[in-house]
């Protein structure tokens, strides 16, 4: 993990100041649990977690925490955590209200398929375009 990126996300999380905190805090321990090798970026003036690409950002609103998926359309979400951006044909994201609790089974089940999304995108090789030999 970056150690500026980690302390900007520090700071982030203890500025905020009322229910935001607690929640922003509680859903990056479960990104950190369900994968150790996370890496913790700061990006856009959020905080965002990578895996071989981008698994998710936080950002912070008046009366939310927002979790974006940038191929959360691609991830199977059996607990339907994903509530917003749901029109999109590429990302999702998890709006949290003041008093929700996001089932961290589920949500760390959604972090896992982020990371196996990205991994296969990875490993996947680039095509290359052929070029037409002129006669």
């Amino acid at each position: 993990m970056s150690n500026e990126a980690s302390a900007l996300i520090d700071k982030r999380i203890a500025g905020l100041g009322d229910w935001r905190t607690d929640t922003l805090a509680r859903m990056r321990a479960l990104i950190q649990e369900a994968d150790p090798d996370v890496v913790e970026e700061w990006k856009w003036e959020n905080p965002v977690w990578s895996h071989d690409g981008i698994i998710c950002t936080g950002e912070t609103y008046k009366g939310k925490v927002k979790l974006t998926f940038p191929k959360g359309a691609a991830l199977p979400d059996p607990k339907q955590l994903f509530n917003s951006s749901l029109e999109g044909n590429v990302r999702r994201a998890i709006d949290i209200l003041e008093g929700q609790q996001v089932d961290a089974k589920a949500f760390k089940a959604l972090i896992l398929a982020a990371i196996s999304a990205n991994s296969m995108a990875a490993a996947k090789p680039k095509r290359v375009k052929a070029r037409s030999a002129a006669t």
